[in-house]
């Protein structure tokens, strides 16, 4: 499986015993499966006695890296020693992986339900807005210095429309799947792209 630098730092901090401890891993990957397989998008779903020691950045860090992971796995149907083998490669060990797989194998036939039921067929995009903006300071970091773009696709599924919005960074947005889905929706959408640039 490829993943992405990101997620594999993730995954590397949910390997590390130092930063997650044998059991709030096992609490981090169950709560990683709800997460998944929730109806409501929980906000407190990383509110559990175990979590409240973890470095929240780091936390949500690994949560994202983890439910990234069970996605792609269940997505290309991995078995136990492909799931094994990236597993190791980011120095998790024997046990860790146990907990892993077991989980995984628990939830499994949910999670593949779960992309199931988003269809085969993507929404079709009508319009596309973006917005360049920069970001100079953040809670965490007194300068950052690093632009980042705010990205709106209005698309369209069986009469039905909805707005996509999300945020990327420069280096985020040359990521293949972004990339392309940028560059399809300025095709679709000529002369419409950049009516919202600024600063």
């Amino acid at each position: 499986m490829e993943l992405s630098e990101s997620v594999q730092r993730g995954l590397q901090s949910l390997a590390d015993p130092s930063s997650f401890d044998r059991r709030s891993y096992q609490v981090l990957v169950d709560v990683s499966f709800r997460s998944l397989l929730s109806s409501q998008a929980d906000p407190s779903v990383l509110d559990q006695p175990e979590l409240k020691q973890i470095d929240q950045i780091l936390l949500k860090q690994s949560h994202t890296a983890a439910t990234t992971f069970i996605l792609e796995a269940v997505k290309q149907n991995a078995d136990k020693s492909t799931i094994s083998s990236c597993l190791e490669e980011l120095s998790f060990s024997a046990d860790r992986i146990e907990i892993f797989y077991s989980t995984h194998q628990e939830h499994r036939k949910e999670v593949e339900r779960l992309l199931a039921s988003i269809g085969r067929c993507p929404p079709h995009i009508h319009d596309a807005s973006w917005c360049l903006q920069y970001h100079v300071k953040n809670d965490q970091v007194d300068k950052i210095n690093e632009p980042f773009y705010l990205i709106s696709l209005n698309t369209e599924k069986e009469r039905s429309s909805d707005d996509i919005n999300f945020t990327c960074t420069v280096e985020q947005l040359q990521i293949p799947d972004v990339k392309l889905l940028v560059e399809s929706s300025v095709l679709q959408c000529p002369g419409r792209h950049n009516k919202r640039q600024s600063e």
